[in-house]
């Protein structure tokens, strides 16, 4: 196949654009910040009411977005089996955006202690960037040609960063010149999200091609074809060793990536006591780093190939976690861990996009060419939601259970170790099947 027209490519990654707000503002800076600070002054403590029940607001926060990642999940399969067999790929997409979109823009009117309703629109939010998200990556097999995936996987990851950097920025200066009500700035900020999300995904929605469905005569309703189609896709997935394998390193190490880039925030927030300004700029640091990020490992992979690539992302990203971990006893011990966090919050930076990108066109280049590209794509996502999820409540209950983050921390790296054994199995059985 041939790559599509730049028009088309650079119309698909405007989509990363568009909905990499959610990711900045909503999951990895503002609301973070706000939703514990906000929650702590309503109700006196950490400790918060949710529908009767108690819970310490940053592990609340975490069983929330874990469980509108395990919502959407297991509504990955069908919907995409639908997509393919209909053709309606791109009218999903628009669905999850706009419903994320306008939850996030619903944010606004969250003020802590309604803690129920901010839940809500948060794990909305949630379901509608992780929704999208499923459709726009099967689209990269579609629009690129396998030796073009790694880079054209970079360059949505980059559009991304640089532009939720810029609404992070207008964000930052709202709350710099609101500095008699941040809250006000913020909750302002969160609504700008949800327009500038809706508003740039305009463009991709013009210029991405309609796809086509790969069932040309419906003889059996939506949903019997649906299942059809996942059981075609699983059969296929089982055929095929070397997916197999890297789908279970994916999930290993996307447990921890992922749980240490939505966790971060709380962590800084509740560990260092850093400030809102501190917090702000350290995450504009990680973005701009980022873009660098997801170019360098993109490179590394034409270079070496991606599994060398992402075996080392690992190595770094276990390094980080023990970092981390160093900061929260040092932390623990009255020391100042400020500074060697503000290290490893650039480290993070380096392979947090790279990580994420390589491993998106990785899966493109291991699957075979097919019209069924949701459905493959929807085994992609739903092994890193599922992830996140299990990452997510461990995370969550190791603090509940001990007391403290540093043992969160530490299991991160146990994933991570996991991850890292199953890539070299991978990398061992693709050399076997390239030599036969």
């Amino acid at each position: 196949m041939q790559t599509a027209p730049k028009k088309v490519i650079n119309a698909w990654a405007m989509f990363d654009w568009s909905n990499s707000v959610y990711n900045l503002v909503i999951t990895a800076t503002f609301f973070p910040i706000y939703f514990l600070n906000s929650t702590t002054a309503a109700f006196g403590e950490d400790n918060v009411q949710f529908f009767g029940r108690t819970f310490v607001n940053s592990a609340l926060y975490d069983y929330a977005l874990a469980a509108a990642y395990l919502l959407i999940a297991f509504l990955y399969p069908i919907l995409t089996s639908i997509a393919d067999t209909r053709g309606h790929k791109k009218k999903f997409m628009q669905f999850f955006c706009y419903l994320g979109s306008f939850a996030c823009c619903g944010l606004y009117f969250f003020n802590g202690s309604n803690v129920e309703y901010g839940v809500i629109c948060f794990m909305l939010a949630a379901m509608g960037y992780v929704g999208s998200l499923v459709f726009y990556n099967s689209y990269l097999p579609d629009i690129a040609a396998p030796e073009d995936r790694d880079r054209i996987s970079a360059r949505g990851y980059s559009f991304g960063y640089i532009g939720s950097v810029i609404l992070q920025l207008i964000g930052f200066a709202l709350v710099l010149k609101m500095d008699d009500n941040k809250q006000q700035a913020i909750l302002i900020t969160f609504f700008l999200a949800g327009l500038w999300w809706m508003g740039f995904a305009q463009i991709t929605f013009k210029y991405l091609p309609e796809s086509v469905p790969s069932v040309k005569e419906h003889k059996k309703n939506v949903f019997k074809e649906g299942f059809i189609e996942i059981k075609k896709v699983y059969d296929q997935v089982s055929h095929m060793p070397v997916l197999k394998i890297y789908l279970r390193a994916f999930f290993f190490y996307s447990m921890a990536v992922q749980t240490v880039m939505l966790a971060a925030v709380t962590v800084a927030s509740k560990l260092l006591k850093l400030n809102e300004v501190k917090l702000i700029s350290t995450i504009l640091i990680i973005q701009i780093v980022a873009v660098l990020g997801a170019w360098g490992l993109s490179r590394l992979s034409m270079k070496f190939g991606n599994f060398n690539a992402l075996i080392t992302a690992i190595f770094i990203w276990m390094g980080i976690c023990v970092g981390a971990y160093y900061t929260a006893v040092i932390v623990e011990n009255g020391q100042s861990g400020e500074n060697l966090f503000y290290g490893i919050a650039v480290a993070v930076g380096l392979v947090m996009g790279g990580i994420q990108s390589l491993s998106r066109s990785t899966y493109a280049k291991l699957m075979p060419e097919t019209k069924d590209t949701s459905s493959f794509f929807s085994y992609y996502d739903f092994t890193e939601k599922i992830a996140i999820v299990l990452g997510l409540i461990t995370f969550g209950l190791l603090e509940e259970l001990t007391g403290s983050m540093k043992n969160s921390i530490l299991s991160l790296i146990v994933f991570f170790a996991i991850g890292l054994m199953m890539l070299y199995a991978a990398r061992a059985k693709q050399k076997k099947f390239s030599v036969t």
